[in-house]
């Protein structure tokens, strides 16, 4: 894709204001990083980083079919989310392949607000308008921007702003005016760190962007950076780690599927899914620690330990919090018991690996203290 087909988000000229090195993602034209992928990674680790991520999806379902009709294609049980919260979940097809992974919750009472990947939300959208039936109606939130703060100093930042967003846990939402006007915020991100994803009018974010970034707790970070996180994390990058043929057995996100969804076997993909519980599937995704050479990453080989290739490598590189190279990737059950030796394939050289659990950095979600 050249410069002039990119599309650009509300925040491109704010970017470039700030010096940063631009590159095509996702079919838009985003920063990958402005000092340093290394610094911006210790710096969200330490303090707390600012993330355009206008480029996703961001959409309400409503009606009063809404809910019932959105459970047709994801695994979660949304008729029991209150009003204030949200939850992730899958949205699958037909074979219990993973189209997309998505955030969907309640931050009022009209309907589901819903945020998907940027790579898939026209497919989403499509696939949503075409199926969604009753009076469920698909609105695309076309003319909103979305900020990410992340951080063990994003809660304090925020709270300056609004105190109320200091008593909300993780995966708290709510519909609320914010630097005002209005806006959907949530205590959630993809960073394995604290902090909070802001919806605003595309027409406010610059002057919200910059606002947050006066405060010397808070600096830009870049896409770079955003990937290094969520691997350390242990997160899987839709059309990477997971899609549309991995299963959520196979991608180990079985806490996605609800107890009464599988009871109910009301949703794409129950027939597979469900099979694959009780009977294992013909792969998985594991952790990897790779303890010698260079990193392994997207698309090398995975081996046992005579050699034979078991698996490929699905995102890796090295770690700045652990000072050693990681990798997800995928490999058959036998192989994906932690402490598990087996090779990677790094330029046609074999490098010793173990499995290893994830998230590789212990996550730092904020979780309200539960009632006496």
């Amino acid at each position: 894709m050249t410069d002039e087909t990119l599309k650009t988000t509300p925040l491109n000229a704010a970017h470039r204001a700030l010096g940063a090195r631009m590159v095509g993602f996702s079919g838009y034209d985003m920063p990958v990083q402005y000092e340093g992928v290394l610094a911006e990674h210790r710096w969200t680790r330490e303090h707390a980083g600012l993330f355009d991520v206008s480029h996703m999806g961001q959409c309400k379902i409503t009606g009063e079919d809404a809910v019932a009709q959105f459970e047709r294609f994801v695994p979660g049980d949304y008729a029991v989310l209150k009003a204030g919260r949200q939850k992730y979940s899958l949205l699958l097809n037909a074979e219990g392949g993973i189209m997309d992974d998505l955030m969907a919750g309640r931050p009022d009472h009209d309907g589901l607000y819903v945020v998907v990947n940027a790579g898939n939300k026209d497919a989403d959208f499509a696939f949503l308008g075409a199926n969604l039936q009753g009076d469920a109606r698909l609105t695309v939130l076309a003319d909103r921007a979305l900020i990410a703060i992340q951080g063990p100093e994003a809660a304090e930042v925020m709270a300056a702003h609004e105190p109320v967003l200091a008593e909300f846990g993780f995966m708290d939402c709510a519909r609320l005016v914010l630097f005002g006007v209005d806006c959907f915020v949530s205590r959630s991100g993809y960073t394995g760190e604290d902090g909070y994803e802001i919806s605003v009018p595309a027409a406010d974010a610059e002057r919200i962007w910059n606002e947050i970034l006066k405060d010397a707790r808070v600096k830009p970070i870049g896409l770079g950076a955003r990937d290094s996180l969520r691997l350390e994390a242990g997160l899987p990058l839709h059309g990477h780690d997971i899609d549309a043929t991995t299963s959520p057995v196979e991608g180990a996100l079985t806490f996605a599927l609800s107890k009464s969804r599988k009871e109910r076997a009301d949703f794409n993909g129950a027939d597979r899914i469900l099979k694959e519980l009780a009977e294992g599937p013909s792969r998985v995704r594991v952790g990897l620690s790779v303890k010698e050479g260079a990193p392994a990453r997207e698309g090398a080989e995975i081996a046992d330990m005579d050699g034979n290739v078991i698996g490929n490598v699905t995102s890796g590189g090295p770690s700045p919090t652990l000072g050693r190279n990681i990798a997800m990737g995928y490999v058959p059950p036998k192989f994906s018991d932690l402490g598990t030796e087996l090779k990677v394939l790094v330029r046609g050289k074999p490098a010793a690996a173990e499995v290893v659990a994830t998230p590789f950095v212990a996550t730092r979600y904020y979780r309200k203290p539960k009632a006496a």
